[in-house]
C-alpha cells in the first residue's frame, strides 16, 4: 500500500491538518459565538479561553502558520479537557465520553512535532 499511497503523504497530511483544524476552529466558534449550536460563554472564563485557543488555534493549524506552536497548544488544551471533564467521570473514554479530547491531544501532538508541511503558510518542519 506505501508503494501506491505513499507518493501523496504530503497530500494527506495537508488534509488531516486542514480539517483537524477546521472542526477545531468550530468548536471556538461554538463557544465564543454561540453558533453550530452551540451555547455562547463568557471570554473570561476557562471556556471562553479554551474557546479562545480553539478558535485561533485551529485556525492557524488548518493555514500551517505557527503549526507547531498552536498545535502543542491545543494538545496541552484537550489533555487539560480530559482530565478535568471527562477522566473525572470513570476511566475509559469510551464511557466518560473523552474519546474526541483524546483523540484531538495526540493528533496535535503529532502535527506539533511533524510542522506545517510542504502545503502550509509557514512552509518548514518547524511552521
Amino acid at each position: 500500500m506505501q508503494r501506491y499511497l505513499g507518493r501523496y503523504s504530503e497530500i494527506a497530511y495537508t488534509l488531516l491538518r486542514v480539517m483537524a483544524g477546521l472542526l477545531f476552529a468550530v468548536h471556538g466558534a461554538q463557544k465564543l459565538f454561540g453558533v453550530i449550536g452551540g451555547q455562547k460563554v463568557p471570554l473570561a472564563s476557562l471556556f471562553g479561553f479554551a474557546g479562545l485557543i480553539e478558535l485561533v488555534g485551529g485556525l492557524l493549524i488548518a493555514i500551517g502558520l505557527f503549526t507547531s506552536w498552536a498545535a502543542f497548544i491545543a494538545s496541552g488544551e484537550m489533555a487539560v479537557a480530559y482530565f478535568m471533564v471527562h477522566a473525572k467521570q470513570g476511566f475509559w473514554p469510551v464511557l466518560n465520553q473523552g474519546e474526541l479530547a483524546m483523540v484531538y491531544c495526540f493528533l496535535f501532538l503529532y502535527i506539533a512535532c511533524r510542522g506545517g508541511g510542504r502545503f502550509s503558510v509557514g512552509r518548514g518542519p518547524t511552521a
